[in-house]
């Protein structure tokens, strides 16, 4: 596995320089700059990155366009297979305006910031030949992606008219968005329940909770999503690069609050938004080691020479999210490189992470993942935490859960024994104890996430993963 050479990559791009021209690019242009020049398969772990140069960041008009797009191509090409997989014939979808279903929101064009009054979104699988159709039980259908499906004049009631589409179709199974154990399948308000189960009357035995569907849209990615992936990875990548340099932090002065919030700003400036704050944190010599449960409670520290740093940051961009974890050293005077101790703690890090994949095979849930892992690390004599997660239209995806940092168990519910599907995007998040002799066997986590794909048959890095330690000042 090659470094993330661009994290000690030479210019780092100071904070308020704007990072694109003010250019208008036509939509064929356009996807030409979302691939990057590069297909999906070309995206190898041993992929090397030696230009740490920003990606070209979309218009909101142009962000627009491909959002709505890609939206599009998810509800043609999606809704059919997971409905016909869970055996559904109907799925009925209900938000109130700032009360929406995680999943609702997500099918929303892009120019709706919100559901507007009451939105109830119906899916109605006709069979092969005719395919899914859709419809919006609404005051206005949904752009046109969804088209209106009742007239107030005609039928006052929106219940009602929900009910007279179920009695119409004759549906086999009705299913909904309720789930005790992913809250993002859980988007079905008590309230809106009760209004759907009076309606329907003696038709609400037909109604079945399912979170499979929610998850199943929520977690699986597309080919044009994963064209462009890689470059929100290497934006997330390039502001990080750009934090772990000369050009921003001065040993003795600059504070981890500093540069978090610089983090903070220097997205605001990009045009883009952050899913969480932040994190920046010290280890360093006599200091005991760092405390993950703790993390909220660091006002910040001024960082000196000899500091080993942590960050834990995310964007969103396109409806997508990124989520790493990457460390620095800041050199002493005479220095060339990290302590042995601290180079060989990423390098255990990098082995879990390697025991972590390994175990990558579709329908193993996500318990049996983490066991398997775990006898791995454990027989190589690491002392490892792996907490790993699904990533994709919200940071903390929908799908299994790799384990947590604070229980290493199986996990309960469903969350534990939902099974790894293939076209899901991962956060690969854990850490590797170890002590560093150079600070007197004190124990030092070292804590990595990177982004990655599993297409099923292989899982690979989006844009690299970090193998050596980022030194500042970047030694030429």
């Amino acid at each position: 596995m090659k470094t993330l050479e661009h994290l000690s990559g030479k210019n780092p791009t100071p904070l308020h320089t704007p990072l694109r021209a003010p250019l208008r690019r036509s939509l064929g242009a356009l996807a030409l700059a979302l691939t990057f020049g590069s297909s999906l398969s070309g995206l190898t772990q041993a992929q090397e990155l030696t230009d740490p140069t920003m990606p070209q960041i979309l218009d909101l008009d142009d962000r627009a366009a491909t959002i709505d797009r890609w939206l599009r191509e998810r509800l043609d090409t999606l809704i059919a297979p997971l409905m016909r997989r869970e055996g559904v014939d109907m799925w009925i979808l209900v938000a109130g305006e700032y009360d929406e279903d995680p999943v609702v929101k997500t099918m929303l064009p892009a120019t709706w910031l919100a559901a507007r009054r009451t939105t109830i979104m119906i899916f109605h699988d006709r069979g092969e030949e005719a395919g899914v159709e859709r419809m919006a039980v609404a005051r206005y259908p949904v752009a046109d992606l969804f088209p209106a499906a009742w007239n107030p004049e005609e039928q006052p009631d929106q219940w009602e008219r929900v009910a007279e589409i179920i009695r119409e179709r004759n549906p086999k199974a009705v299913a909904i968005n309720t789930s005790e154990d992913f809250p993002l399948a859980d988007g079905l308000s008590a309230g809106m329940r009760r209004k759907l189960e009076r309606a329907l009357g003696s038709l609400t035995e037909r109604v079945v909770e399912n979170h499979n569907l929610a998850i199943g849209w929520l977690e699986t990615r597309t080919e044009s999503e994963m064209a462009a992936y890689p470059q929100l990875v290497r934006i997330a990548h390039a502001i990080i690069a750009q934090m772990f340099s000369e050009a921003t932090i001065t040993p003795g002065i600059t504070t981890t609050e500093d540069l978090r919030w610089h983090l903070r700003q220097h997205v605001s400036d990009l045009g883009l938004d952050t899913w969480f704050h932040p994190s920046v944190h010290v280890q360093r010599a006599s200091q005991s080691a760092f405390s993950i449960a703790n993390m909220s409670l660091d006002e910040g520290d001024v960082v000196m020479p000899g500091d080993f740093l942590h960050v834990d940051f995310g964007i969103t961009y396109l409806r997508l999210n990124t989520d790493t974890q990457h460390h620095a050293y800041i050199l002493r005077p005479g220095e060339t490189e990290a302590p042995k101790g601290l180079r060989d703690g990423l390098a255990a890090a990098n082995k879990v992470q390697d025991a972590l994949l390994a175990t990558f095979k579709s329908g193993r849930s996500g318990n049996e993942m983490l066991a398997e892992a775990r006898r791995t690390i454990e027989a190589q004599g690491i002392k490892g935490t792996i907490y790993t997660h699904p990533l994709g239209l919200h940071g903390h995806g929908a799908g299994p859960g790799i384990g947590m940092w604070d229980n290493q168990g199986p996990m309960k519910g469903a969350r534990g024994v939902y099974p790894l599907r293939p076209n899901t995007a991962w956060s690969i998040e854990l850490n590797a104890e170890a002590p560093v002799p150079e600070w007197g066997d004190q124990q030092v986590r070292f804590m990595t996430e990177e982004d990655a794909f599993f297409d099923g048959e292989t899982v690979r890095y989006l844009d690299g993963r970090q193998t050596e330690i980022t030194l500042i000042p970047r030694q030429q």
